[in-house]
């Protein structure tokens, strides 16, 4: 009996020390701010930017264009028993706009991004950078924490619209080519299935997930304790826990919205 209260109880100090993070980051930024200096340097923050986005492009592009390929077949195949195979556009275009495209893309941008981040800032607290960074009156958290959390909070949208472009691309190649829908109607037919609460939905994960992506990745890092090994165990315990919350906001956003909208 002692053993899930447990448990509950670490979850929760985890939790509020994860919101801690964030708070204290954008109290740090805030103040940078209101003396009329850059919270931190821009190059480091392009930096990050182009990790995040510019290199995801190539993993995020190909996952989603055999996923939307392989849904479009196998659900095509479905409904062409009952001679609806037409309806292949319009579920491919509202499963990734409004669900996997979201969901695909934070899973592949924690398990690379989330993790690099862990390593880096667990290295740098084993190794001690973090507390000479301390000394020398930088600030810590916006000098390192900042740049990457806006970096996933940023981009990661930016590639759930590439993602969502690319599944799109793959299945409408295997509906011409299985199902002889020609590229015109499948465009249309997506175009007119989709609602505005879908993209909108699918923005407001997409946000949402690269904020926790962010946070769990940091708090992980700055959370290393026993040098190698500590640092290695921080990276895996990074991507499970970010994967699982993402996943876990993801359902429960998703009962909100049928509650909401009944669809």
């Amino acid at each position: 009996m002692f053993g899930p209260w447990s448990s509950v109880r670490t979850s929760l100090q985890h939790l509020s020390s994860v919101v801690w993070l964030l708070v204290d980051t954008m109290r740090e930024m805030v103040d940078r701010v209101v003396r009329g200096r850059l919270p931190f340097r821009l190059s480091i923050f392009f930096e990050q930017t182009d990790r995040t986005g510019v290199d995801s492009v190539g993993l995020v592009s190909l996952v989603s264009f055999f996923i939307g390929l392989t849904m479009a077949l196998l659900t095509g195949y479905q409904l062409q028993t009952f001679g609806q195979e037409q309806m292949v556009p319009g579920l491919v275009a509202i499963s990734f706009t409004r669900e996997l495209g979201p969901l695909m893309t934070g899973i592949m941008v924690a398990a690379r991004i989330g993790a690099a981040y862990t390593a880096e800032l667990g290295t740098m607290v084993v190794s001690e950078e973090v507390e000479a960074i301390e000394a020398m009156g930088l600030g810590p958290l916006r000098f390192l924490v900042g740049p990457r959390i806006l970096a996933v909070f940023l981009l990661l949208p930016c590639l759930v619209v590439v993602s969502n472009f690319t599944a799109m691309g793959g299945a409408a190649l295997i509906s011409r080519w299985a199902f002889d829908i020609p590229l015109r109607r499948f465009l249309d037919a997506a175009l007119e299935s989709m609602l505005i609460r879908d993209i909108v939905a699918g923005t407001v994960k997409s946000f949402l997930f690269g904020l926790i992506i962010g946070l769990v990745a940091c708090y992980k890092g700055l959370s290393v304790r026993g040098g190698a090994a500590g640092v290695g165990a921080a990276t895996t315990s990074s991507v499970v826990t970010a994967i699982t919350i993402v996943i876990a906001f993801d359902t429960l956003s998703n009962i909100v919205l049928v509650a909401l909208f009944d669809t």
